[in-house]
């Protein structure tokens, strides 16, 4: 179990290593959205994602005898750069296994911190079973994209921030495998249990939200989003601080993601990709009914390719 103690440990740990991102706001986005938004920009973090708090928390948390090990993930982009930058920076290997349509992006980004790369096919299935075969060829400790004690404490460090920089009556963030949201909810839940929590999630990729209405966990299959960081079922520690906490989750399509992005881009001159901007989005949203009038909305990355998605 994760507590609110296990948080300020890796906040402490992430002092002086993590950035501390900016809070943005906007007259614009807030009446469009018919309420205060606070944007918390994790887009611009290390590697341009949420995602080194808890690869930096997991990585510093090992003892010298792990850490001689190396470790070792499976992940689509932003978690194999903030692990491999982590493990550069203790001066230990990192071994990443990344899918072969991997945006070119982000596996320039992981080659560009010495990571050593095992391609795979793009399945769930196909990802485990090459980071099985690298865990058994190099012994090193693996450091989940989400389901681990210690990346859940990392990541909720954005929200002890965020709660620090505004006053708010909600928190919104995305969902994939839940790393961030669950950090986010024992943050809150210990710190501000006024706070309402909401998840955002695509409708190509709804596993969370089927799982939260039908109360037990529904695996993700089939994914067809472009929010290629939100492809991920929950995990079997993610799942049940979700489903205790959460408020609701809102699903939107890649359209309403696409647009939220341009705004984001327009209005703020974030260049945010489109899992990060999802919660922006959800609260544009017909399906965001909540009376909340101070909503905080965490940008969980910017690692996108401008041209692809605005012609540019």
């Amino acid at each position: 179990m994760v507590t609110l103690a296990d948080i300020h440990a890796a906040a402490a740990r992430l002092d002086g290593v993590a950035l501390r991102t900016p809070v943005r706001t906007s007259g614009a986005l807030d009446e469009l959205a018919g309420r205060q938004l606070v944007f918390k920009c994790e887009n611009l973090q290390k590697v341009g994602a949420f995602k080194f708090r808890g690869a930096w928390n997991a990585v510093a948390s090992l003892s010298d005898s792990e850490a001689t090990r190396g470790v070792c993930t499976h992940s689509s982009g932003n978690h194999a750069q903030a692990l491999a930058l982590a493990a550069q920076m203790r001066g230990i290997a990192a071994h990443i296994v990344m899918p072969r349509n991997v945006m070119p992006l982000k596996l320039r980004a992981v080659e560009s911190y010495d990571a050593q790369i095992t391609l795979c096919e793009p399945t769930l299935a196909a990802r485990k079973s090459a980071l099985a075969e690298v865990q058994r060829e190099t012994g090193a400790v693996l450091v989940h994209p989400y389901n681990d004690a210690r990346v859940i404490a990392g990541q909720g460090t954005a929200a002890l921030e965020l709660l620090a920089q505004a006053e708010l009556d909600a928190i919104i963030t995305p969902i994939g495998g839940g790393g961030l949201l669950s950090g986010t909810c024992i943050a809150v839940r210990g710190t501000a249990p006024a706070v309402a929590l909401y998840g955002a999630e695509p409708a190509g990729a709804d596993d969370a939200a089927r799982s939260l209405a039908a109360g037990k966990f529904i695996p993700q299959t089939g994914p067809d989003t472009i929010c290629d960081g939100l492809l991920s079922s929950l995990g079997e520690l993610t799942w049940p601080i979700l489903r205790d906490h959460l408020a609701a989750i809102i699903t939107v399509d890649d359209d309403g993601v696409r647009r939220a992005m341009r705004l984001l881009r327009d209005e703020l001159g974030l260049l945010v990709e489109p899992s990060g901007a999802i919660g922006f989005a959800a609260t544009l949203s017909p399906g965001f009914a909540s009376d909340a009038q101070r909503v905080g909305v965490i940008l969980t990355g910017g690692n996108v390719d401008a041209a692809e998605f605005f012609g540019e």
